[in-house]
């Protein structure tokens, strides 16, 4: 069992200041937890204030839930309730609801990833990431307002700046398994910066042949798997 919490509702917080809170408030009540009630194994990672837990049995996710709560509750905190769910997730979780007539297992977010149950050639067990959907869309959206903000920049800095962009992303998201949303997103940088350079001249036309063209003077870096 996996429990996917996302957040608190309480005043905003900086990362360093969240994670001093919650080591005492959370980390270290959970690895107390762990070893005087757990019947099975219990892992927990945590950024700042988002975290996700893992259980070996459905009991004492069911038991951990009622606890956080009540814990959280003494510091003023609370689960956030659209994104605080149990789920069933693992090894055997697809063989187990396979028995029940259930759809595959359920997926969840965490750090800009969405992490879904897969395996290998060799039928090994393996969570998987791609890039989380909604965290892409925004940071597209992001990038064709800064790019319309910097279309009359040379074109050595722009290139420069989109680089920067995609080597970061590819560095953060780059993991085995996310090919596909990383050549999106590597084309959809491409596009918008096309976009951008349309905008730019009214008299010489940008076309899609002249931007290819484009391209291998000012080339973009291609997607690149990091991390398997």
């Amino acid at each position: 069992m996996v429990q996917d919490t996302g957040g608190y509702t309480a005043r905003s917080w900086s990362p360093i200041l969240a994670n001093i809170f919650l080591h005492y408030s959370l980390d270290l009540w959970v690895h107390q937890w762990r070893h005087r009630h757990a019947k099975g194994d219990v892992i927990m990672v945590r950024y700042c204030d988002d975290f996700v837990m893992g259980f070996e049995t459905q009991t004492d996710a069911e038991s951990m839930m009622g606890e956080l709560k009540r814990r959280l509750s003494e510091f003023g905190l609370g689960l956030h309730e659209k994104k605080t769910r149990l789920l069933e997730f693992g090894r055997f979780a697809a063989e187990r609801r396979k028995r029940r007539g259930m759809r595959r297992p359920e997926t969840f977010d965490f750090l800009g990833f969405t992490h879904y149950c897969s395996m290998n050639k060799k039928e090994r067990f393996f969570v998987m990431r791609k890039t989380q959907g909604a965290r892409m869309i925004r940071k597209l959206k992001e990038l064709r307002i800064e790019a319309r903000h910097r279309m009359h920049w040379p074109l050595k800095q722009q290139q420069r700046w989109l680089a920067a962009v995609l080597r970061g992303h590819y560095g953060y998201y780059g993991y085995l398994g996310n090919s596909r949303a990383l050549s999106n997103f590597s084309y959809e940088v491409r596009k918008l910066w096309f976009r951008a350079l349309c905008r730019r001249s009214q008299k010489n036309a940008m076309t899609w042949e002249r931007f290819k063209r484009l391209l291998r003077v000012f080339p973009l870096p291609t997607p690149r798997i990091i991390r398997t």
